[in-house]
Formats: structure tokens, C-alpha cells, sequence
């Protein structure tokens, strides 16, 4: 699933700004790109080559937060003379931009992802091509992989095409307007049919066994020159647009299968001790599962605003841990095709600006329609792709998790000896005193230990006070016990 960035501006206050310098020196975050690649990239921005089917017809439009400036997707969608819909989906071209094995290209492969920290962006590619040349900002021409999808009235796919294309965005939307306008009534049928053929792609998830865990999320935000965290429940217009996404994933990954050549987004089932646990949780939690009921119909049952809910589908996430890439060529399938919380072959191939194994993904899928062999520069990258993609995403994994931790600490630094309310969200099986706590406000999730207990233990799901024992933003550690 995509992964939810940290969307903000504004100057940290001295302590924070340090913590967060201090994390990308021990991390080896990259300060600044080497001059040959600022040269290459400068010069490809000037004149991209631009394919000869022009697109610029189709008015698209983008689904991206309020600040975002590296737009890589942009959709039109629309029903079908004979029945059912069709939805075009842009994803930016970065190869027109990026010279196989050039200084670029080295750097991309050395970043692997863009990172997002509180203070900063330290994107993948450079900002003049990932939020200038490459991005799809509305009113540009812009070189895309252009993916038309024809689905049947039940939102079930029946054709795929994918071809280089000159495209231009006419629209640059957000979530919250994109909702608004669905909910009043005023979005025009583009937009209106986001929901139409989400719900269809949600129900066909359901019927497949595919999972999307609706949890609440952190998110750290600057007010008044300050950066406070509150939670956000994603919105519908949220899954609606991922599931465009996964729509587009998931016709990747069927062309790479059927032409024997691709890289794969793969997770294993769980296996059956994890679900056997997570029903002892369900349990503890008063959760009706009954057997008959499959884990996604349970979890699509579910509210996350309900505290018992919500410490179960915190427990959930446990089950989508292990997610690899997985690389198959020259018609030999691999053993494991498919992603589990997906339930089916999937592909990551819609981020290219912040992601590097999309850049292939694309190439084999254009490769595959046009019926020929992708070039010797994409399969000869292969074979590292999974290895540079799992050290690039355990360091965003990375980033992602102290950042939050840093910012919670800098927050509470004051706090000390304080007593706040919060919700046991989580409980370790071996040690069932230490858990995690989330609290009501501040919106602050943190390791909680010691203290004494009536039953000897945590009491998951259960609203609980708790007092802050420590907050050190120099080693990003916030720690309670109960009150």
C-alpha cells in the first residue's frame, strides 16, 4: 500500500532541527546531488524527448495532499459506449529523463526512494525534473506512460493498453476538495465515477480476499511556526484513489506474467500462527470473529474510532510485514506471484518520481503491449532492484518512524511526570506489561512499560492513564507507565 508522507513546512524550533539533522548524518542521507548528475538532469529538463502520440486531448486531472509538487499519476475517467468504464491513467515518464547508466541514474540507484522528513524533502530525483520537468502539473505538456483500463459495469477488468504519450493535466485536486465535491453533488462525471469505480474496486477486493487496514494515522503538522501531531482518519476519496492505483498495479503485474518478464511487488500468506493470534487478540478484545468469517470481511466490518477496534487493526498490521520484490525473466515464473493483502499479482509502477523500481515496471509493461523485449538496460538492472529496493525502503521505514518519535519527544519535553489519557493499542505476547499506548491528546503513540498492574498485565483495548517518564528528543525516546 502506499505509504502516507509527512506533509510539511516551516522552520523547527532549535532542539528539533538538531534531532533532525542528527538522524539524516547517522542515517547517510544525501546532501545535495553530485554535479554531473545536476548537469545530466538540467540539460534532459530543457528537452525531454517527447513521444509521438499526443495525449494533451484528455483532460486529466491529479489527486495529491494540498503542497504536493512531484505529481507522478493523473486520471480521466469515463463510461464506456457499450457498458461499463474506462479509466486512463498518466504516470510520469521518467526515462525520457533519466540516461541509462549516467550520473543520474547512479544517484536514483543510490537513493532509491524519497525520503520525507519534517523540515525536508530529500527526493529521489531532483527537484527541477521531480517537481518542475517530470512532475504532471496542470497547464504543462509532459511526456507519461499513459494506461487506458476498460472495465465491465462490475468493475472487473477487461482490456489493458499502456503506450508513450504527450499528456497535460488540466486540474490539480486535493483529497479533502475531491470529497467535498463528491459528497455535495458538484463534481462533474470524471471526477464524480472516482467513487463509482472505487466502490466497485472495493467490493471486488472483498470478493478476492484483499485487505485495506483502515487505521488512524499520525501526522505531524506546523501551526504558527510550531509543529504539533494530530491524527487523521483517511477518507473515502483516500481508497477510492488508491484503488485506481492498485487497479493499475494489478494490470502490471498481469502483463509482466503473461509476457515472462517483470518484477514483482510479492507478500506471503501469513502464516497460521499469526491469524491464530490475532484471533486470541479478538478475543481479549470482545471482537466477534466467527469462523466462518473471513479475515478481510472482519476487517471491513470494523471501526476505527472504536478503541477496541482500532488496537485490533494496530494489531493487523503485523500480518502485512514481509513484503519483498520479486524479479522473474525469460518465461520462468516465480514460486510466489502474488501479494497476499492484495490478494493477487501486483506491481509497484504508479510512483516513478519517488520510487526507482516503477521506472522499470513501466518499461516492461510498455515493452510487453508493444511486443518487444525490454531493453538491455532494464534487464540488466533487474537481478538488484529487490535488494536496492529493501535497503531503500527499511531507511524510509526508517525515517518515517523517528521522525514521529523525535517530533512526539520534542512535544513532550516539558511534560515529564505528567499524566495523560490513552488506549493500550498494543501488548507483547512474552512481556504483557510493556505495550503500546495511544493517546487521546496529544496525538502522541508510545512504548509504554512498568508500573503496577491489577492483572499483571496490559489491558489491550482498554482505555487507560498513564504517566509521560520520559522525552528526549536528542534520542528520540518517549516513554510511559501507568499512572
Amino acid at each position: 500500500m502506499p505509504r502516507r508522507h509527512i506533509r510539511v513546512t516551516g522552520a523547527p524550533e532549535a532542539p528539533l532541527r538538531a534531532a533532525l539533522t542528527a538522524l539524516r548524518t547517522e542515517l547517510g542521507v544525501a546532501d545535495g546531488y553530485p554535479p554531473d548528475a545536476l548537469a545530466e538532469a538540467e540539460q534532459t529538463a530543457k528537452a525531454p524527448p517527447l513521444p509521438p502520440y499526443d495525449a494533451t486531448a484528455i483532460p486529466l486531472f491529479t489527486i495529491d495532499p494540498p503542497t504536493a509538487t512531484d505529481l507522478d499519476q493523473a486520471m480521466h475517467l469515463s463510461r464506456r459506449n457499450t457498458g461499463g468504464y474506462r479509466v486512463r491513467y498518466a504516470i510520469a515518464d521518467v526515462a525520457a529523463f533519466v540516461v541509462p547508466g549516467g550520473a543520474l541514474d547512479a544517484e536514483a540507484h543510490r537513493r532509491v526512494t524519497t525520503l520525507y522528513f519534517p523540515d525536508e524533502k530529500v527526493p529521489l530525483h531532483p527537484p527541477l525534473l521531480s517537481e518542475g520537468a517530470a512532475s504532471l502539473l496542470p497547464g504543462q505538456d509532459r511526456p507519461a506512460a499513459l494506461w487506458t483500463i476498460d472495465l465491465d459495469a462490475e468493475g472487473r477488468t477487461v482490456d489493458v493498453d499502456v503506450r508513450r504519450a504527450v499528456v497535460r493535466s488540466r486540474a490539480k485536486l486535493d483529497y479533502e476538495g475531491v470529497q467535498r465535491q463528491i459528497d455535495e453533488g458538484t463534481a462533474e462525471e470524471p471526477l464524480a465515477l472516482l467513487k463509482v469505480i472505487g466502490e466497485l474496486r472495493e467490493h471486488l477486493e472483498v470478493e478476492r480476499g484483499g485487505i485495506s487496514l483502515n487505521v488512524p494515522e499520525q501526522e505531524i503538522v506546523e501551526r504558527n511556526d510550531a509543529y504539533e501531531l494530530t491524527y487523521r482518519a483517511p477518507l473515502p476519496a483516500d481508497g477510492w484513489n488508491a484503488q485506481i492505483s492498485l487497479l493499475t498495479g494489478m494490470a502490471a503485474a498481469d502483463l509482466m506474467l503473461a509476457h515472462g518478464t517483470g518484477i514483482l511487488r510479492t507478500l506471503p500468506a501469513a502464516p497460521d500462527g499469526a491469524v491464530g493470534r490475532l484471533r486470541r487478540t479478538a478475543r481479549a478484545l470482545h471482537i466477534d470473529w466467527p469462523h466462518h468469517v473471513s479475515y478481510a470481511h472482519l476487517i471491513r466490518s470494523l471501526d476505527s474510532h472504536n478503541p477496541h477496534h482500532a488496537a485490533f487493526l494496530q494489531e493487523c498490521t503485523t500480518l502485512l510485514r514481509g513484503a519483498g520484490y520479486t524479479v522473474f525473466r525469460d518465461g520462468h515464473l516465480p514460486a510466489l506471484t502474488s501479494h497476499a493483502a492484495v490478494a493477487a499479482p501486483y506491481a509497484h509502477c504508479t510512483a516513478p518520481l519517488r520510487r526507482l523500481a516503477d521506472r522499470y515496471a513501466s518499461e516492461i509493461c510498455l515493452a510487453a503491449v508493444a511486443g518487444e523485449p525490454p531493453p538491455d538496460w532494464v534487464l540488466g538492472a533487474l537481478d538488484a532492484l529487490p535488494h536496492e529496493m529493501a535497503d531503500g525502503n527499511r531507511r524510509a521505514g526508517t525515517v518515517e518512524r523517528e521522525c514521529v518519535d523525535i517530533v512526539e519527544a520534542a512535544l513532550l519535553k516539558d511534560r515529564v511526570g505528567e499524566e495523560f489519557d490513552g488506549c493500550v493499542v498494543e501488548v507483547e505476547e512474552r512481556q504483557p506489561t510493556v505495550g503500546v499506548v495511544q493517546l487521546t491528546s496529544p496525538a502522541v503513540i508510545g512504548r509504554i512499560e512498568g508500573g503496577t498492574l491489577p492483572l499483571g498485565r496490559l489491558p489491550l483495548g482498554e482505555r487507560l492513564r498513564v504517566r509521560l517518564t520520559q522525552a528526549d528528543p536528542a534520542t528520540a525516546k518517549v516513554r510511559f507507565a501507568p499512572a
